[in-house]
């Protein structure tokens, strides 16, 4: 019995003491939790009661270069009501004003918004949506409503802001104007400006801090943010909204026209850089056309007889040839190597001048005086052309500039037929538009190449945070001489070569036609041939004011695909437009003459005007059509005899003015 009772002690001491040592090892727990671990536990907890919600900064601005909006960003709010935050009273005072103000603003009975908001009540809905996507002007209109306007906490008011971009232009200059997008990963894709400049746009993001509701949906917690976001400078470009209207319409007109793929035109004010328009239309599988890709900037493509320019400078200024140097065109055809050159006029030129083989675009010509000249020195004319920078990236703030390409000796695709293919644009160049109309910006120039520019400056407000100026490239890519000979032959390409059914006798113009084959190497190419029709050139020809560039990809050919017919008359009309909308300001000798007679009556007069007051002046001396004005300005009738300036006054100087008198002059 003893011994069955002390074993029974033993059990109860065993459990008393796993209980006093399980109570020991809570408490511990409990300690551990509330002084080590309670911030974690807590910090946690508010996590998720309560987070810091992104609110994005406004960007700036995008502006062309008169103050016209390109881009923008436009706020956003949606408007939400917590039910459950009113106070009964002020609930039940506020619903029917309220109601009235929501119908008049968002349709709907009043009787049916009493009714919506009663039932979010009755349901404690935390989170009922009111209206989305209102403007600043209706936000603020909403947030002055009934019950509403007594803030987040007593009102229930619930106010979710977001930027939108618009861009006023719409789809024109859309792939200019760009766009920076930022994935899950905080990777930014950069298009355009938009995406060049995103740095000095985007601004500094804020924070607001909301707390976690019903069904997992978030309220702010006040009316004010904890960090406010601060706005991105804005940015004046360089493009002018009237020229690119022009370029645009003008570029899309003969696209249609000619069924074409997709075209390209730039226009660049020369003695700046400054790109003043750019578009870039593609055809859509319906046969419309839209700013597809950036052409102008990314697309590389073989040139063709726009590059005749560059080979006939380098043969210049190594002065192997010059303008009047004669070339025999032969029949308009000649092979090399077994390939065949030929002209497009069928028989060919016979003897020519250089210059002239430029203003008609002969292949043979130009083709025989540069193989002739470089063939046993190929490297040397390679290297001029890189001199020249043709083979270097212009260095865009616009993202997918393509690659030039010289091919030179040594390079895989370098053959025989490499530098006779060279002279008229082929063999496996590539230049962008862009780069082009760079080195033809340059001649216009007078030589001075100039790296393109998109953005004046950045701008906070009226402050300038930061100024692009030019940046020359190459202060002279040529000497003086070549630049005036190859300008005459530009000039006269338009006035009597490729160009002549675009000559005015009015309005003069300078530049280069281009008619290249594409995609030649397909074979259904015999069948199907396609083309890549430009034009580039500068206007006026004298006194160079702008720089363009037309390049059409694949017209239809049963229509035409010359470069003259096709892309030819897109310049002509964007030159014309442009000074018929801008006229020049011409300066004037001034028109004012000066006669000593009349300049002293004027003096005596005026004098004579001036002194009158109450008392009859003298006009003695003074023609008679600045005495009338004088003494009828003084109330007085003034009666003539004879003709000419004032010999006599019927009363006397210094006499008081009396009403309804008359005066009588004497005229000789």
């Amino acid at each position: 019995m003893a011994t069955t009772e002390k074993h029974i002690l033993t059990k109860i001491y065993v459990v008393t003491a796993c209980i006093f040592i399980f109570a020991i090892a809570v408490g511990i727990k409990l300690l551990n939790i509330q002084i080590v671990e309670g911030e974690k536990y807590k910090e946690l907890a508010e996590e998720r009661t309560y987070k810091n919600f992104v609110i994005p900064a406004n960007r700036g601005n995008l502006y062309d270069a008169n103050g016209n909006l390109l881009a923008t960003s436009v706020p956003k709010y949606d408007i939400r009501f917590d039910a459950v935050t009113v106070a009964d009273k002020d609930f039940q005072e506020q619903i029917t004003p309220l109601s009235k103000e929501l119908s008049r603003m968002f349709g709907k009975s009043s009787s049916d918004w009493a009714q919506k908001l009663r039932t979010a009540r009755a349901n404690r809905h935390r989170y009922l949506l009111i209206a989305r996507n209102l403007g600043y002007s209706e936000y603020m209109r909403v947030k002055n409503f009934p019950m509403f306007k007594m803030g987040a906490n007593r009102g229930g008011l619930i106010v979710e802001q977001r930027t939108v971009r618009e861009h006023p232009l719409g789809k024109m200059a859309e792939r200019t104007v760009g766009y920076e997008r930022q994935d899950e990963n905080g990777y930014y894709t950069r298009v355009g400006l938009e995406g060049a400049f995103g740095p000095y746009l985007r601004g500094k993001e804020g924070h607001r801090l909301k707390q976690k509701i019903a069904k997992g949906q978030w309220k702010p917690i006040s009316d004010n943010n904890e960090v406010e976001p601060k706005d991105g400078y804005d940015l004046i470009s360089t493009i002018d909204v009237k020229i690119q209207d022009i370029a645009h319409h003008a570029l899309l007109k003969q696209l249609e026209k000619y069924e074409a793929d997709h075209g390209s035109v730039v226009v660049m004010e020369t003695a700046t850089g400054e790109v003043k328009a750019i578009s870039n239309l593609g055809r859509t599988s319906q046969g419309t056309y839209f700013e597809k890709l950036n052409y102008a900037v990314g697309e590389t493509h073989e040139p063709g007889s726009t590059f005749k320019l560059m080979a006939m400078i380098v043969a210049l200024e190594d002065k192997v040839i010059d303008t009047s140097t004669v070339v025999d065109t032969e029949k308009g055809e000649i092979t090399i190597y077994r390939r065949k050159v030929r002209d497009s006029h069928r028989g060919g030129y016979g003897k020519i001048s250089a210059a002239k083989a430029f203003e008609v675009s002969s292949n043979v010509g130009i083709v025989k005086l540069i193989y002739e000249n470089y063939k046993d020195q190929p490297q040397k004319f390679v290297d001029k052309l890189k001199a020249m920078h043709l083979d270097e990236k212009l260095g865009l703030s616009i993202k997918g500039e393509g690659d030039p390409y010289i091919p030179a000796p040594g390079d895989k695709k370098w053959s025989g037929l490499s530098l006779p293919w060279m002279a008229y644009g082929y063999g496996s160049l590539q230049l962008t538009p862009l780069q082009t109309l760079t080195f033809y910006n340059a001649i216009a120039n007078d030589g001075e190449m100039l790296k393109p520019r998109f953005i004046k400056e950045v701008k906070e407000w009226d402050k300038t945070i930061e100024r692009f100026d030019k940046k020359v490239i190459d202060p002279a890519i040529c000497s003086k001489e070549t630049v005036e000979k190859v300008k005459d032959m530009m000039k006269h390409v338009v006035e009597r070569g490729t160009g002549k059914s675009l000559y005015d006798p009015n309005f003069s113009m300078a530049g280069k036609t281009g008619t290249a084959q594409t995609e030649y190497w397909m074979k259904d190419w015999p069948s199907n041939p396609r083309y890549i029709s430009s034009f580039v050139g500068f206007f006026p020809a004298e006194k160079p004011k702008y720089s363009c560039i037309v390049v059409i990809h694949k017209p239809n050919n049963k229509v035409g695909y010359y470069g003259a017919d096709v892309s030819g008359p897109v310049f002509k009309r964007i030159a014309q437009k442009i000074f018929t909308d801008n006229p020049e300001v011409e300066e004037f000798e001034s028109l004012e003459v000066t006669d000593p007679p009349v300049e002293k009556n004027f003096q005596k007069y005026f004098a004579t005007a001036r002194n009158a007051e109450d008392v009859v002046p003298n006009v003695k001396g003074l023609p008679a059509m600045d005495a009338i004005s004088v003494l009828e300005n003084l109330g007085l009738e003034v009666s003539l005899i004879g003709s000419g300036e004032v010999q006599q006054q019927s009363i006397e100087p210094g006499s008081k003015i009396a009403e309804n008198r008359v005066i009588k002059l004497k005229l000789g």
